[in-house]
This record gives C-alpha cells, sequence and structure tokens, in this order.
C-alpha cells in the first residue's frame, strides 16, 4: 500500500485523475500532512493567478501572504482538524493580489490516519469588486414625480397614492413588471419626503449570492472572516435616508428573517460584532412578481411582506395604459433627437396602429429602446416606420395591404423551422427583396418606394445579401 505522506508525486494520485480536477469548474487545493501542495488544479490556478510550479510541492507560508498560520483555513483544517463550509475568504498570494473565494475546508482522513487537507472554493472576487463598488458610491436619487411620463387614468393614481407616501417614513413595497419604472418610483418618493438631502441607496438582492449579500446589507468587523475589515453595510450607510431593495423576493428565508428583524428593532449588527447599532432608514422594497404569488411559492416570508406593505404601490404595465403611447413615444423621440443630433418628428401612422396592437412585455423600457433602436437605423430625418422596427415586432405583425392595420402574419409555418430566428428572418427578408427587386425590374428606386425605405437602405440590404439589380 503507497504511502500517503510521500510528495506530489505520490503514485496513488494518477495522471488521469489530474486531469480529471483540471476540467473542474472549481479551485481544488490539497496539501499532504507535512502542509505541502499536492494538488493544484487549473481552476484554483487561475483564481490566484498562479502557476502550479509555483504552489505544487511548497507550503502554504511560503506561497500567501499570510501572517500566521491562524490565517490559512488550510492549516487550520489540517493541524486543528477545523472544518469550514460556505465561508467567505478573503487572502493575498505572493504577488500581493487580493483573492476573494468562498471555501469549504476539511481534513482528509484516511483509516484513522490524517494525510493532509483539501480547499474547495468558489471564486467571487469580480463580485466583491462589483459589491464595494456598490457599498461605495450613494446611489443618487435623480428622478422626481414631474418626470413621470403618462396622462392615463391608471398612471395618473398610482402617481397620486405614492405622492402620498412622501408624507411619512413607513416602509413601500412598489410591485410591477420588468421595465415599469420602479425605482423611478421609489426615488421620486425619496426626492419628495423629509428624506431627500440624505443618502438614496439601493441594491439588487438578485445580484449578489447569500454570501456577499448578508456583509453588504449589515456590514462586518475586522477578524469576522479571514480578511475581513471594519466595513459599515447599506443599513448604516442609508442611516437617515432610504434603503431600496430591488428583488427582495431573492433573498433566501433566513436573510429575510434577519431583514425584518433590522426593520422591527432599526438596529442591526455586523457580521462578527457582538452589538448592536441604531440606525434610522426607510426601506422601499421592489419585486416584478405579484407579492401574493410570492407568498404562496414561498419566496417571500409573510411576515416580512406585512412588514413591508404598510404602503404598496402596483405600477400598471403598458399594455394597461395604452392611452399614454402617444406622449411617451415622443418623450423617447425628443430624447434621443437630442443625444444623436437628430430630428426624427414621429412615427408613422401605421407604426401607431402596431404599437397599440402590441402587448409589450418589456413595458416603457422595451419601448424606449425600440424607438432608441429605430432611430440607429434612419438616414434621413423622416419618420419612424415599419422597416425601422426590430425583427421579432416584424416578425409578430405583417401589414395588411387592404386597410394598412397591422395583423397576425397568416403565412407561418405549421412547424418552427429548424434553424435560429435571426437566420430565418434573414431568409424572409432577402427573398421579400428579391421579388420586390423582380416586380420592379431591377430598378432600385422603385422596389425601394414600393417597399417604403430609402434606396440606400435597399442598396445597403442588396449589398449584405448579394443581390444585383
Amino acid at each position: 500500500m503507497p504511502s500517503y505522506k510521500d510528495s506530489h508525486n505520490t503514485p496513488f494520485i494518477s495522471s488521469m485523475y489530474r486531469k480529471l480536477l483540471d476540467y473542474l469548474d472549481i479551485g481544488i487545493h490539497m496539501v499532504n500532512a507535512e502542509g505541502r501542495s499536492i494538488i493544484y488544479n487549473r481552476k484554483m490556478s487561475e483564481m490566484e493567478d498562479m502557476n502550479p510550479e509555483e504552489v505544487l510541492n511548497k507550503k502554504i507560508m511560503d506561497i500567501f501572504l499570510f501572517e500566521s498560520e491562524e490565517e490559512s483555513r488550510l492549516l487550520q483544517a489540517l493541524y486543528k482538524d477545523k472544518l469550514h463550509k460556505d465561508a467567505k475568504q478573503v487572502y493575498f498570494n505572493f504577488k500581493g493580489q487580493e483573492i476573494t473565494t468562498v471555501n469549504n475546508t476539511f481534513p482528509l482522513t484516511v483509516d484513522g490516519e490524517k494525510i493532509g487537507a483539501v480547499e474547495i472554493a468558489r471564486d467571487i472576487t469580480k463580485l466583491e469588486r462589483l459589491s464595494r463598488e456598490t457599498s461605495r458610491g450613494a446611489n443618487e436619487a435623480r428622478f422626481t414625480f414631474d418626470q413621470i411620463i403618462g396622462e392615463s387614468k391608471p398612471i395618473i393614481d398610482v402617481v397620486e397614492n405614492a405622492r402620498r407616501a412622501t408624507r411619512t417614513a413607513s416602509s413601500v413595497l412598489i410591485y410591477g413588471e420588468t421595465g415599469t419604472g420602479k425605482e423611478l418610483f421609489a426615488q421620486s418618493i425619496h426626492n419628495g419626503s423629509t428624506r431627500a438631502s440624505k443618502p438614496f441607496i439601493s441594491q439588487n438582492c438578485a445580484a449578489l449570492p447569500d454570501t456577499l449579500i448578508e456583509g453588504i446589507l449589515f456590514g462586518s468587523v475586522k477578524g469576522a472572516f479571514t480578511g475581513a475589515t471594519d466595513h459599515p453595510g447599506l443599513f448604516e450607510q442609508a442611516h437617515l435616508g432610504t434603503l431600496m431593495l430591488d428583488e427582495i423576493n431573492s433573498l433566501s428565508a433566513s436573510l429575510q428573517a434577519k431583514l425584518l428583524r433590522a426593520i422591527q428593532e432599526k438596529s442591526i449588527r455586523r457580521i462578527g460584532d457582538t452589538k448592536n447599532r441604531q440606525v434610522d432608514v426607510r426601506i422601499i422594497a421592489t419585486m416584478n412578481e405579484d407579492p401574493v404569488r410570492a407568498l404562496e411559492t414561498n419566496q417571500l416570508r409573510e411576515d416580512l411582506y406585512y412588514r413591508l406593505s404598510v404602503v404598496s404601490i402596483m405600477i400598471p404595465p403598458l399594455r394597461y395604459r395604452k392611452d399614454d403611447l402617444i406622449i411617451l413615444i415622443a418623450h423617447f423621440i425628443r430624447k434621443y433627437n437630442r443625444l444623436f443630433q437628430m430630428n426624427v418628428p414621429k412615427v408613422t401612422d401605421d407604426v401607431l396602429a402596431l404599437f397599440n396592437t402590441y402587448d409589450w412585455p418589456g413595458n416603457v423600457r422595451e419601448l424606449e429602446h425600440v424607438i432608441e433602436g429605430a432611430m440607429n437605423l434612419i438616414y434621413d430625418d423622416e419618420p419612424i416606420a415599419y422597416q425601422h422596427l426590430p425583427l421579432h415586432m416584424k416578425h409578430k405583425f405583417s401589414l395588411s395591404q387592404d386597410n394598412g392595420a397591422y395583423e397576425e402574419p397568416s403565412s407561418l409555418p405549421a412547424s418552427l423551422p429548424d434553424q435560429p430566428l435571426q437566420e430565418y428572418m434573414e431568409t424572409i427578408e432577402k427573398a421579400y427583396l428579391e421579388k420586390a427587386l423582380h416586380q420592379a425590374s431591377g430598378n432600385v428606386s422603385q422596389a425601394a418606394k414600393s417597399l417604403g425605405i430609402q434606396r440606400q437602405s435597399l442598396q445597403y440590404r442588396m449589398k449584405k445579401y448579394h443581390l444585383s439589380q
């Protein structure tokens, strides 16, 4: 039986196993009973920016800038049998580069003999950097109620309810589909309140894992985990102001419970701390789905829901406020005319008819992107027409030559084509252009006129599809 205490060339670790470890998308670092590295896979090498030759057969304290062996989870596992599960660790390699990981570290014992210790790591260095950038910059609340565009009854009603919420410091729950403008309302409530001169800080709760979000919200103290420093969380940074928590239902149940306690007691405890800190923060939570459904599917704790929904605001989707389409379209055209130095006057009547029949799953945000995209395709200061619209809208609707209204296309295949959507749409567009050119006997100007596009636009497409006159 081979000895487990040999160097990294130990026979029992075959080259096949080493290659297999290199295919894993998690970092693996193993030390033998003497504390020397015997396994250091490709992913760990990428995470720590060190070559295996710089690590293998070397002792941990020669590789990393630890002040003592106590700071190394691997050595704690090896010498003190300490286990760490899903534990965040911040450390430095011998090049001085900061590494942040979430680790599982444990000793290895075979037949009662300790053969070493292993660390399985997930790299969160980039996420940690993102969280610091989020925490450093107190978000500016730029929007006010005057910037909410709309004159329909649904939007006027919700703006009026939101204005009333500025009079108190009660928690607010805003829910609405993606693209309806939840943060716009949150910022408007903050700017209309007595807290307007204080911080407004927002955090997307779905953007970061639980291992990071807790420290971001509540902060940490030096020694809470390896590399931890005294760091105020978002609650402390938003003191006397407003903290907006987006996609609140994405938090785990345990974090929701800690959040509820912080809101009720108006105090937080940093990770690793022994004392509570008083905070005065107004919470505005947002969700992109119906809270009732989130409760039914256990995505949202019932007690947290009742605490947050002291004031509830439901932002209507664009399909329920289509009376606002004209004013919204005009607003976005003015916006991108300024940005692009253009003078686009409007959308055509046919496009407006299409917009009125479209469901707008992406809501106001989608409308803005459609206008912006269309204006990127316009050569002259002409109205936004059908040919300027994105492919997904062209695919959904076709222009009826009889009455000028848009209808669902009747010539779609019974089954989906065996090709990507982009390729399929280009095939359809090429065939449509060929037909127009044929009917115009190769006259580009006449074909462009029949297609409702500029001559230059048709010439561009002819070159793209290698079409001859």
